[in-house]
């Protein structure tokens, strides 16, 4: 089954990058930072998102977040189905923090139980059909939807229509430029439909 070791976010400042990681959530070697001058202009067309436990947790991310430098793209909101909040790290990444619990079982902390990377995507049946010619396993399909089946990956990965990935963040989808994203895996070296850049796994930590 398809292994995404990590993710690498290229930054422009990568001092800062750094200290915004530390100080807001550890993810340890599933995130790494590499520097980049790549053109980059509104949507990336990618967030991340951390799967906590109880909502207390995504509190507890959302406010250490913001206190290290991020946006508040949305506040910590109940819905339906549990409770969710968005922020923009300096760097302009989207980190979307989610629980399905709608009560807390414990004190709060800054754990989570899951990362999952979401990137959008124009065609989202081309797309699916890309990812499952290299290897990957379809979950969950529907709409404009894809869950991909990822084992004991320290990373979850989905694919989702661009407008509504960008509605979903709070921003608007247009987006011009690098993604300044890049995966580590064991598929192989490819660049998918949208530009993302999938690369080999990183053995030098």
């Amino acid at each position: 089954m398809a292994h995404i070791d990590s993710v690498t976010l290229e930054v422009t400042d990568l001092s800062a990058a750094r200290s915004f990681y530390d100080a807001a959530f550890d993810l340890g070697d599933r995130l790494r930072l590499r520097e980049t001058d790549a053109p980059s202009d509104g949507f990336r067309g990618f967030d991340i998102s951390l799967v906590s436990s109880q909502p207390a947790n995504v509190k507890a991310l959302f406010d250490a977040a913001v206190a290290a430098g991020a946006t508040a793209l949305k506040p910590v909101t109940k819905s339906l189905w549990g409770y969710g909040a968005v922020v923009q790290a300096p760097d302009g990444t989207i980190w979307k923090f989610t629980t399905s619990a709608k009560k807390d079982s414990g004190p709060a902390s800054r754990e989570f139980d899951e990362v999952v990377l979401l990137i959008g995507v124009d065609d989202v049946s081309a797309s699916k059909k890309f990812y499952v010619a290299h290897g990957l396993t379809v979950g969950k399909s529907f709409g404009s939807y894809v869950d991909f089946k990822m084992g004991s990956s320290p990373i979850g990965f989905g694919l989702y229509k661009r407008a509504a990935l960008a509605k979903d963040a709070g921003v608007p989808p247009e987006g011009t430029g690098s993604h300044r994203l890049a995966l580590h895996s064991d598929l192989g070296e490819f660049t998918d439909p949208d530009g993302f850049a999938w690369e080999p796994v990183r053995v030098n930590r």
